[in-house]
This record gives C-alpha cells, sequence and structure tokens, in this order.
C-alpha cells in the first residue's frame, strides 16, 4: 500500500518541472530518502540536471550533484516514466497571457500526461499557484477519464508552494506546508508524504482553501508594495519628506505595522501574477477585484516612474538624455539571485532604451540577459567603465556591489533600492525630490 511505501521511504516519487520549485523540492526529498524521477521538457535542463549541474540559486551543484550520484535523481524528458512513480507533483509554469488571462495550458498538459499513466494507488499534487477551483474544476475531471474514482483509487491534492529565491532563512523544510485534498483521504495521505521532509503542515478544509491561500498571501505583499510605491510617488511630489525615513519611522511601532519598500516594481513568478488570477476567477461570481487590480496597475507603473525619474536627472545634471549613456546595476528581481522572471529592470531597460543614446548593465548574478530576443551580456564593473556613463541606476541592491566604490566613479547615480545611505548630491532616490 502507498501508505507504508511513504513510511519507509520506499515511494518513488515524479516531479513534472524542474525549475524554481521543482528542483529545490528534488533535492529536498532525495536528501529524505526518496528517489525521484524529475520531467521536464526542456532537454538542455535535463541534460543538466543529470550531469549534477544546477542554474537555480536555491540548489547548489554540489546538493544535486550528490543525490544523482547516489542515484536518488534521473531527469527526463519521457513522461511516460512517471508510470514507475507512487506520488506525483506537478510544478510546472503558470502564466498569465497578453491580456492577462491565466495560462492553465502546462497544467492542463501535464494532467493529460498523467491521465495516460494513472494507477491504483498514486498520490497527484497540484503545487503550480492557480485560482481557486483548479484542481478540482480542470485536473479533477481530467484525471477521472481515466475510470478511476478519486479517494478511492488514487488520491488528488493542492499544496501550494512557498519558495522565496534567495532566502537562507526560510526553506523548504522550515517553511509550514498548506494542504488540502479533494477527500479526508488525499488529505490524509498527502500530510503523510509531506510529513517526511516538512517541519510544520497545515491542513485546510478543500483544495480551494488552499489555492485561495496562496492567491491571499501574494495579494498582500502586492497591495502593501503598491501602497508604499504610491507613498513614493507622493513624498517626491510634495519634495522635502525622504519615504526611507518615513519607513524607518513607522518601523518603530510595535504593533499594526509591517515595513514593505519601494523599488523598480515588483517580479518574480507569483507577485505580478497572481493578482490577475485570483481578478479572472472573482469576475465567474460577478465580483470586480477593484482594489487589488488598483494595486497591480500602480506596481507596474513603476518602472515608467523609474525612467522618469532617471531622464529628470540627466536633464537636471545638463546631459541630453537623447545622448546620454546608461549603465543598469542589477538586473534580477531582487537583491543576491540571478532570477530574472519578470524583473522590472527588464522592464527599465526596455522603456528607456529608445530614449536614450547607450544601454548598458552589470550583474554579478546575471551574465546574459535575453530582451527583446537579443541577448545582452553584463560589463564589467571597473572604475573605467563607470565613468564611461552619464548614469548609473541601481536596480538590485545585490551585496556583491561596492557602493562606495560606485559612488566614488559615477557622475551621476539612481538609487531605486536604497542601496546607499549617505547622501550625496549625485545621488538621486526614489521618493526623494
Amino acid at each position: 500500500m502507498l501508505k507504508n511505501l511513504i513510511k519507509r521511504k520506499k515511494a518513488k516519487v515524479g516531479i513534472i518541472g524542474l525549475g524554481y520549485v521543482g528542483l529545490p523540492l528534488a533535492v529536498e526529498i532525495a536528501q529524505k530518502g526518496f528517489r525521484i524521477i524529475g520531467i521536464d521538457c526542456d532537454k538542455q535542463k535535463v541534460k543538466e540536471v543529470n550531469k549534477g549541474i544546477s542554474t537555480i540559486s536555491d540548489v547548489t551543484s554540489s546538493e544535486l550533484k550528490k543525490q544523482v550520484v547516489r542515484k536518488k535523481i534521473k531527469a527526463t524528458t519521457d513522461y511516460r516514466q512517471l508510470k514507475l512513480c507512487d506520488i506525483i507533483l506537478i510544478c510546472v509554469p503558470t502564466p498569465v497571457n497578453e491580456n492577462k488571462e491565466p495560462n492553465l495550458g502546462p497544467v492542463i498538459s501535464s494532467t493529460q500526461k498523467i491521465k495516460k499513466i494513472l494507477r491504483k494507488d498514486q498520490l497527484v499534487i497540484l503545487k503550480s499557484t492557480t485560482y481557486p477551483e483548479t484542481t478540482e474544476k480542470i485536473v479533477l475531471p481530467i484525471l477521472n477519464e481515466s475510470g478511476l474514482k478519486v479517494g478511492q483509487h488514487f488520491y488528488l491534492a493542492f499544496c501550494p508552494e512557498r519558495i522565496d529565491p534567495g532566502n537562507k532563512k526560510f526553506g523548504i523544510m522550515n517553511t509550514p506546508t498548506v494542504i488540502g485534498g479533494v477527500t479526508k483521504e488525499c488529505t490524509e495521505l498527502a500530510i503523510l508524504f509531506y510529513r517526511q521532509f516538512v517541519r510544520n503542515l497545515h491542513p485546510v478544509s478543500s483544495p480551494r482553501a488552499a489555492e485561495l491561500t496562496k492567491l491571499l498571501e501574494n495579494t498582500f505583499r502586492n497591495v502593501n508594495i503598491a501602497l508604499v510605491n504610491e507613498f513614493t510617488q507622493l513624498c517626491e511630489r510634495m519634495g522635502g519628506i525622504d519615504i526611507w525615513e518615513v519607513i524607518e519611522a513607522a518601523k518603530t511601532k510595535p504593533f499594526g505595522f509591517m515595513p514593505f519598500y519601494p523599488g523598480p516594481g515588483v517580479g518574480g513568478h507569483c507577485i505580478p501574477i497572481d493578482p490577475y488570477y485570483l481578478s479572472w476567477k472573482a469576475r465567474e461570481y460577478d465580483f470586480h477585484t477593484a482594489f487589488i487590480e488598483l494595486s497591480a496597475r500602480i506596481n507596474e507603473e513603476m518602472p515608467y516612474f523609474v525612467v522618469n525619474k532617471i531622464i529628470d536627472a540627466l536633464s537636471a545634471s545638463g546631459v541630453c538624455p537623447g545622448k546620454a549613456k546608461v549603465l543598469l546595476l542589477g538586473m534580477a528581481f531582487k537583491k543576491n539571485i540571478s532570477d530574472l522572471r519578470h524583473s522590472p529592470a527588464i522592464k527599465v531597460y526596455e522603456i528607456i532604451k529608445p530614449k536614450v543614446g547607450l544601454v548598458q548593465y552589470n550583474d554579478p548574478h546575471v551574465p546574459v540577459v535575453l530582451i527583446n530576443s537579443k541577448k545582452r551580456r553584463s560589463v564589467k564593473l571597473t572604475a573605467r567603465e563607470l565613468k564611461k556613463y552619464d548614469v548609473a541606476v541601481i536596480l538590485a541592491d545585490h551585496v556583491a556591489y561596492d557602493y562606495n566604490f560606485i559612488v566614488k566613479n559615477s557622475r551621476l547615480i539612481v538609487d531605486t533600492r536604497n542601496a546607499i545611505k549617505r547622501k550625496y548630491k549625485k545621488v538621486k532616490k526614489l521618493g526623494i525630490q
């Protein structure tokens, strides 16, 4: 029985999608003794995993290679290998289309492939972020086509991912896992499985509750970031008020306040996407999430606000923006990682490029970036290089940067992250006129 296989760590685990969610999960589960079959449509990624090469910042190549050598992790593009698996985790992307509507194509495609190999005593867990009712109204009907009955022949649950790229304090093991099964039996089996490698579990009454939990978490961040971004714009309009000083002062209140910080926009997979999943689903119930949609719009406008700040700073310094040379520092969506998903820095690059003479970038974590189908390479950050540009723009406050060096060798700086704490005439910050 599946219960006994899980308890003895003899259950084989299939993970569909070896990206920012799937690969760290594969390594964590393998370290606890389970055998993993990783499935991915990217042949290059499969080759790299089988060589023990990790391109995910939260997984070192040494950690991955150790499990590959122990034959605990094997990657393949062959979905038929899922026949060998007792537990299948779906960790595929859930993007939005150009109209900001959910694209569940990867989830549906994966589920259809699972249906072809589905057998008795298998547990299927959806982890991809999505809107409420996806598990029960999208995934379950497809699996039902196999003729097997959920909760009796096979088991289905939703357990949202809670990955925070670059977070050294909280990872898979010490971040509580929310679990919502289609039936009581489904929840119990999912709990039993996760108990083998996660310290704290929080079961909820249904997959719908688990799905909405994930959306609430990320919408909460999106809304509060939008609030502080709007405050930032107000401070700049009013003049003489430092938003960073205001936030530090507000932080001294021991209750009722949680600090969020302004920046060039929001990035990563979840925060820029989740509000649209929620608002799209809400319309099905004649409900319009005006507050949430407004927050998403404010955050999406921040790259434009940053570009205007750069143009104004150049003009005020006597440089014609149309001939200016601009260096962007940091292309990842936040500090100390290489993750480029929905990075606002890329949007800043796209907006400012036709407005100035030259745009280049430096990022110690991102040697190459694809923008508008063209490869751009990080330039070396030397004193000679910095002095070539009319303005340096800090978009990701990586700790690898020597900010004293940057200040010393730059003509003008626009700091969107408050990375430079001291006040300098040539350093212009968001929220400060």
